[in-house]
């Protein structure tokens, strides 16, 4: 009796960009089954889509994996995980072995080349809809003969290599979906090779699975009506088949795509809000603006939309890792829930680290309908994980993601600052981002600080004594604060004696006029701390110019 073969199951994306959430879950799924059997879990780049691939997104896909903590053991080399024996990793380095496995096909009769233009093949497949047929290829290319074949290559007239399908009904047994049956002729003679002398997706992957050793494919179901085609191939190619799982695609709660396209309409109708004919100013090229304006299928690359939306404060659906990772949530809970959004341990559990999805892992409990993903649900948990760090580790998580994202912010706080802010907005805060976004008072230029009148007039103007009354009385009392005391406690004791005294012991309403006059709104981490997130100097001038702009002169 053979020994059993080693699982090894496989992530293989196209790089077309950062890693979908969709993509995430798949290759956590991977990656966990084969960590939990003792297996491998290798990353392939099937970049054999000259027009959908880059280098560069490449890497991001790379990087996405390890900054969710998803390393491989075998595939691209980076940042001290991939090689192995069975690469290239890359489909593009791969065509002398598909070119083989090609070859291998049509000297058994299974494959054959196909001459038609693109403008052949359409008008084929309107005359089927005209006549209200499902098109199929009508196997034309068949009665070439060897040498007008020959003719033709020598010639170099553009053509394509199809698989002979042998007409027979296709079963697949599926870990989660269970077993269903593809009727003969359902599938035609597909393409494997295309013109441009690269194979189909359908080709790759079946050769690939095979040298690569994978014994299970756990992919999305769009892929399901895939694997018949993969299961022919496999078979005239005499190939194992791998145990495959189709898991349920991840939806917007309304129950669309979760689609990069979420991004684009949303940033269309931003911009047609505010009447734009030009970009705003320090974004995009004009030339590329209006290109995407006019043509409702273009996107604006990543780095360019971001631009468009700082500037309309605007803030996108985060559709891929990298848009979760800059808006400061913490990988660890994107893995949590990622789990949860297609599979459940049971008994209520609903929070626990890839330790334990690894260990508890189940297909069959892999749900068949698609998964919603619930945005607000995972904002709870990113708050709820972040309010359970200590606080050391916040700040030091905070500073990191400060260090990537908000470089500038980082170097315009005064010395000290950073500790002292993130350690005030440790408890309110929900993701590492938030932090940055919302105290832009502690990092601007003292003159910048302005309040409106609708403000004013709530906070500064009503009341018996006003708002400003009490920020004038205070001038004195902070002032006289020595700088060595100027810390959270010694303040507190003396703005709460002063409170006391001319509040009648109500804090919100000296606080509140003090808080308006240091950040020019009404929301900031306690008083104290924010007093202390400025310097003394800052804190003296940002009070006095409020006092004097909503002062009436003599």
């Amino acid at each position: 009796m053979s020994a059993p073969r080693t699982v090894v199951t496989r992530f293989a994306p196209s790089p077309s960009g950062h890693l979908h959430v969709g993509g995430a879950r798949s290759a956590l799924f991977c990656w966990a089954y084969a960590r939990q059997k003792g297996g491998r879990f290798l990353l392939r780049i099937e970049d054999t889509d000259q027009k959908r691939s880059s280098d560069s997104a490449s890497i991001g896909f790379l990087a996405d994996l390890k900054w969710l903590g998803i390393d491989w053991d075998e595939g691209p080399s980076f940042e001290g995980c991939g090689g192995g024996p069975n690469g290239p990793y890359f489909q593009s380095e791969r065509l002398d072995l598909y070119n083989e496995q090609l070859d291998r096909l049509i000297q058994s009769g299974n494959a054959y080349f196909a001459f038609e233009t693109a403008e052949e093949l359409d008008a084929k497949r309107k005359l089927a809809k005209g006549e209200g047929r499902a098109y199929r290829y009508d196997r034309a290319a068949l009665s070439l003969s060897r040498e007008e074949v020959q003719s033709k290559l020598a010639a170099g007239v553009s053509g394509v290599i199809r698989f002979k399908c042998p007409g027979q009904d296709v079963t697949i047994v599926d870990e989660i979906l269970g077993s269903a049956t593809i009727p003969a002729g359902e599938i035609d003679d597909f393409v494997i090779r295309k013109a441009d002398g690269f194979p189909t997706y359908h080709f790759a992957v079946v050769v690939d699975d095979e040298f690569m050793q994978v014994t299970h494919v756990l992919r999305a179901q769009e892929h399901f009506t895939n694997t018949a085609k993969h299961m022919l191939l496999q078979d005239a190619l005499g190939y194992r088949r791998p145990i495959y799982g189709h898991m349920p695609i991840i939806c917007n709660p309304d129950g669309s795509k979760m689609s990069k396209r979420d991004k684009d309409k949303l940033l269309r109708t931003a911009v047609k809000s505010a009447n734009l004919t030009h970009p705003p100013e320090n974004t995009v090229d004009p030339a590329t603006f209006q290109s995407w304006m006019q043509d409702k299928n273009k996107q604006l690359d990543l780095a360019d939309a971001q631009k468009v939306a700082e500037a309309l404060r605007v803030v996108l659906p985060e559709i891929n890792v990298d848009d979760f990772r800059r808006s400061g949530y913490l990988p660890e809970v994107i893995c949590n829930f990622l789990a949860l959004n297609g599979w459940s341990p049971g008994h209520d559990i609903e929070k626990f680290d890839n330790a334990f999805l690894i260990e508890r892992l189940q297909l069959d409990r892999i749900q068949k309908t698609a998964a919603k993903f619930d945005r607000v649900k995972l904002l709870s948990f990113n708050a709820d994980a972040i309010s359970a760090m200590d606080r050391e580790v916040y700040i030091t998580r905070a500073r990191a993601h400060g260090e990537c994202y908000h470089a500038q912010f980082l170097e315009r706080l005064a010395a000290g600052a950073f500790e002292k802010l993130a350690a005030a907005s440790h408890e309110r805060t929900k993701t590492l981002n938030e932090m940055f976004v919302t105290n832009d008072w502690a990092v601007a230029d003292d003159e910048s600080i302005t309040v409106d009148a609708k403000t004013a007039d709530k906070v500064l103007q009503r009341g018996a004594p006003t708002g400003l009354t009490h920020l004038i009385a205070l001038v004195p009392l902070l002032n006289g604060v020595a700088e060595a005391n100027w810390n959270p406690q010694h303040l507190e004791s003396i703005i709460k004696r002063y409170a006391d005294g001319a509040a009648e012991g109500q804090m919100g309403k000296v606080a509140q006029p003090l808080r308006v006059a240091l950040t020019g709104g009404t929301v900031s981490p306690p008083i104290f701390d924010t007093l202390t997130v400025l310097s003394k100097s800052s804190v003296m001038t940002r009070v006095r110019r409020c006092i004097h702009a909503f002062t009436s002169p003599a």
